[in-house]
């Protein structure tokens, strides 16, 4: 679950974490009573979305007069941001963060992540700050310096000294540097993170080190321990498939293709996937019901799969161990009957008691396509989503 900057910004705050003077506005008039109780005579005006490259998109604006606040607002607010973390489709701007300009001296980049990998945390920290740590790794990857930390010890002071040396700060911020990494990390383990990340962390003019900007990952996993994290939660910024699918405790992954997937095992679901492009087609969704898959779930996994409008086949994949195939079959033929699908149905089924579930799928006198292997299924699959692209053709 991602949050927005100003909500990362309040948290890594109460750990130590300088940052500039803001507050949150939801229309024009609210930007610019923000940027009279901020004093001053500039303010940057951000576009809250969960996405980095906010800059790019036009989203980030500095203001010299509250006049010019108001104008940035009123472009803002409701606008749809395109960057290259959101793809085609964008996200809206529903809220702004006001906040004090700050007087830039030098722009760093610094996160913490997990990496499964190693089974650590890793310490990322550039002197290139202000860009996509991608664009950095692609245009200079040795300006990227990386630390490995053990998470049953945690962050040593060292290990943050040999970054702050690295990231080329005076020795008059060191001591600043090492009490806001070690804040970062105390953030990270105590709130269930799986990513924070400054960029830029910035020395000011004055000689201070702030933080400009603040992005944080968390733990889904982990959010039934952490309800006031939970309840930072912004769903409008989310994939509304993927949104009712969490709410109804399924796996869901919203893809650009239009076969769509309702399979058991996320192993299997990849293979499906790899197996429908194979074939020649564009999988629509991830999708993993998981091991105990009642008839209900299978029909809410059913119109959770079908509410993509751009669906035009439907693969049906299970490997019946913990489960049984009769009983998936006799969910699947509820489930059509009850949703009344206007698209194919393809359904393979493996394991245990599965003939007396493709006995169940053939007495049931719906029209469900049948296959016995993978490679059959996703064929199938494709040969039915490539017929009804040219019935609608026809039709057109």
């Amino acid at each position: 679950m991602d949050i927005h900057e100003y909500q990362a910004k309040e948290l890594l705050s109460g750990y130590g974490v300088k940052i500039a003077e803001g507050g949150l506005a939801y229309s024009p008039e609210d930007a610019v009573q923000r940027a009279r109780e901020i004093g001053g005579n500039i303010w940057v005006v951000k576009a809250q979305i969960h996405s980095g490259a906010r800059g790019k998109a036009g989203g980030i604006k500095v203001c010299k007069t509250h006049d010019e606040v108001e104008a940035a607002a009123e472009v803002l607010l409701g606008k749809k941001l395109v960057t290259h973390q959101t793809g085609a489709a964008g996200k809206i701007c529903n809220r702004l963060y006001i906040e004090a300009g700050t007087d830039i001296a030098k722009e760093l980049y610094f996160c913490f992540l997990v990496d499964r990998v190693s089974e650590k945390i890793v310490m990322v920290g550039s002197q290139e700050g202000g860009m996509d740590i991608e664009e950095i790794a692609a245009t200079n990857p040795d300006a990227i310096v990386k630390i490995e930390i053990e998470p049953a010890v945690g962050l040593q002071d060292f290990q943050a000294r040999e970054m702050a040396f690295a990231l080329g700060l005076d020795a008059s911020l060191i001591s600043h540097a090492v009490k806001t990494m070690k804040g970062c990390y105390r953030a990270l383990r105590d709130l269930d993170a799986n990513m924070i990340e400054i960029n830029p962390l910035t020395i000011t003019g004055s000689g201070e080190l702030i933080a400009l900007d603040a992005k944080m990952g968390f733990d889904e996993n982990a959010l039934f321990r952490r309800q006031k994290i939970a309840e930072l939660r912004d769903k409008t910024q989310e994939d509304p498939r993927e949104t009712a699918a969490a709410d109804r405790g399924l796996s869901y992954v919203g893809l650009d293709g239009d076969i769509g997937c309702m399979i058991n095992g996320a192993g299997l679901a990849m293979a499906t996937m790899d197996m429908i492009k194979l074939a020649g087609g564009e999988p629509a969704n991830f999708l993993d019901v998981g091991g105990g898959a009642s008839a209900e779930r299978t029909e809410k996994a059913f119109r959770l799969v079908l509410a993509d409008t751009n669906v035009k086949a439907m693969l049906v994949n299970i490997f019946a161990g913990i489960n049984r195939c009769d009983w998936i079959a006799e969910g699947v033929v509820q489930a059509v009957r009850k949703i009344d699908m206007k698209v194919p149905l393809i359904v393979r089924l493996s394991g245990t008691n599965v003939e007396e579930g493709r006995r169940i799928i053939a007495e049931s006198g719906l029209p469900i396509i049948t296959a016995e292997t993978l490679a059959e299924a996703a064929e199938k699959a494709v040969a039915a989503r490539n017929q009804v692209v040219a019935n609608q053709a026809a039709g057109a």
